[in-house]
């Protein structure tokens, strides 16, 4: 290799998954971000390689100390505690969701990695099927 050659980066080509499931929505008001939980998981259960991605306020599901939501609804913590169960190791977070709702890596129940805008574009496009929920 000569000066002016630069290796390529061992992480740049795209991750493919059988399942990439996109959770938009927050912990509590609806059952999105449970349902598209439940989906991941009944996936895996198959057998399916499955990653998840945490974009606008679907970031608050992984914030640490989570309770019951208004009324007794359900919090998501029990369903997400389930992930490395069922194999599901891949977690990604919006960094700009993240940065715009004041809250950092450090702020997450659950390891997560965080992507840019252009990361969460070639991971997506990387993959032959995507949920959103």
């Amino acid at each position: 290799m000569t000066d002016d050659e630069t290796a390529p980066a061992a992480d740049t080509q795209p991750i493919s998954l059988d399942l990439l499931v996109i959770l938009r929505h927050p912990p509590h008001g609806s059952s999105w971000l449970r349902e598209g939980v439940d989906v991941a998981l009944v996936a895996a259960a198959f057998g399916q390689a499955v990653g998840l991605l945490f974009q606008g306020d679907g970031v608050f599901a992984l914030v640490e100390g989570q309770g019951a939501g208004p009324l007794g609804q359900k919090g998501t913590h029990a369903q997400l505690a389930m992930l490395e169960m069922y194999d599901i190791e891949r977690l990604w977070v919006s960094a700009s969701a993240l940065r715009a709702r004041g809250l950092t890596l450090a702020d997450l129940a659950l390891p997560a990695l965080a992507l840019e805008a252009d990361e969460i574009d070639h991971l997506v496009h990387a993959q032959p099927r995507t949920l959103l929920f």
